[in-house]
């Protein structure tokens, strides 16, 4: 771990990690790294004795052994659920609405903001909603009742064109990552939580969660669909308090290594081979509603993030990963 952490030490809080795991990759395969952009780490380079191949961080595909085709249909949340049903592979569906009028001409009827009010009805005002091509859990929440989902869809229309609304499912959640059929790592993830000091109320530590989640570029958790006497709640130390939800590292949740049932192992590599992705990470739900036999596909990430691989102290499942994506790009052979 320590010469990972060397790649790691004195590089800004905006680096990205593709780039740290990127220089730590090339050291340790024999390739030459190069960030290219004025040492930001967004765009680099990666050259061996005959080969450079270019690389980005931040918003774009991290995985050349990934075509273009099969992780834009992934990143579209419900192109990827109509893929998966077509397979006979369980999903949890969902509807697609648009926030705007832009556009209008150029979608079928039964998607408007109007028509996610008639779908919101048939879940019993309750739903789960998420960006239609949203990542890291932001705006991914529950929401109760009409007025609440009006004040959703104002908020999320602000950054994203459509949202994803589906039904509201518990079970234990996992991410399964795959490079090809092979399972690199599976873990368990866990909701947020908050925890506390003995002396601010829950309020007090949901303000200081917000901005940090703000600063990272995450939707804030709304207030108010808190009750005001948990609010003034003060945790005892160490003591926490869930926010439901919010699973991502990025947005506060964690993981750890756990293995779900076999079948779910096999539903996620199916998942990937129904898409056509070479490398991706498959969240599901096993266990829904205490059922150990009803399994359910979340979604297919395209564009996972690993960074769970170094809070774990895992580099060699870093190196892995990177080293299939240098094959991939000619820069290593097999």
């Amino acid at each position: 771990m320590r010469k990972l952490r060397e790649f790691r030490a004195g590089k800004p809080a905006y680096y990205p990690d593709q780039a740290v795991y990127a220089a730590f990759a090339c050291a340790e395969l024999g390739l030459d790294f190069e960030s290219i952009d004025g040492g930001t780490g967004l765009v680099f380079r990666a050259t061996s004795a005959s080969t450079s191949v270019y690389f980005g961080a931040g918003r774009c595909s991290w995985y050349p052994q990934n075509n273009a085709t099969a992780a834009t249909l992934a990143s579209d949340k419900y192109f990827a659920n109509c893929i998966l049903k077509a397979r006979g592979i369980p999903n949890l569906g969902g509807g697609y609405f648009f926030l705007s009028e832009r556009h209008r001409g150029l979608r079928p009827t039964g998607h408007d903001r109007a028509d996610a009010f008639a779908y919101f009805k048939t879940l019993n005002a309750s739903a789960f909603l998420k960006p239609l091509t949203g990542s890291r859990g932001d705006y991914a929440q529950t929401v109760d009742g009409e007025p609440a989902l009006e004040r959703y869809l104002d908020e999320v229309s602000a950054y994203y064109d459509a949202v994803l609304m589906q039904p509201v499912v518990s079970g234990d959640e996992y991410r399964i990552f795959l490079l090809d059929d092979e399972v690199v790592y599976s873990a368990r993830k866990f909701s947020a939580a908050l925890e506390g000091d003995g002396a601010r109320s829950v309020g007090d530590l949901l303000h200081e969660h917000n901005a940090t989640l703000e600063a990272r570029g995450l939707s804030a958790i709304d207030p108010d669909r808190i009750a005001p006497a948990e609010l003034k709640q003060v945790l005892a130390p160490g003591e926490r308090w869930k926010i439901h939800g919010r699973t991502n590292l990025s947005a506060g949740g964690h993981m750890t290594f756990a293995s779900p049932h076999p079948t779910a192992l096999k539903m996620a590599r199916e998942a990937t081979r129904a898409i056509g992705l070479r490398a991706a990470a498959v969240d599901l739900f096993t266990d829904i509603g205490g059922n150990p036999d009803d399994i359910a596909i979340i979604e297919v990430n395209s564009n996972p993030s690993i960074r769970l691989l170094e809070e774990l102290q895992r580099p060699d499942l870093i190196l892995k990963i990177w080293r299939h994506s240098f094959i991939a790009a000619g820069l290593i052979n097999v």
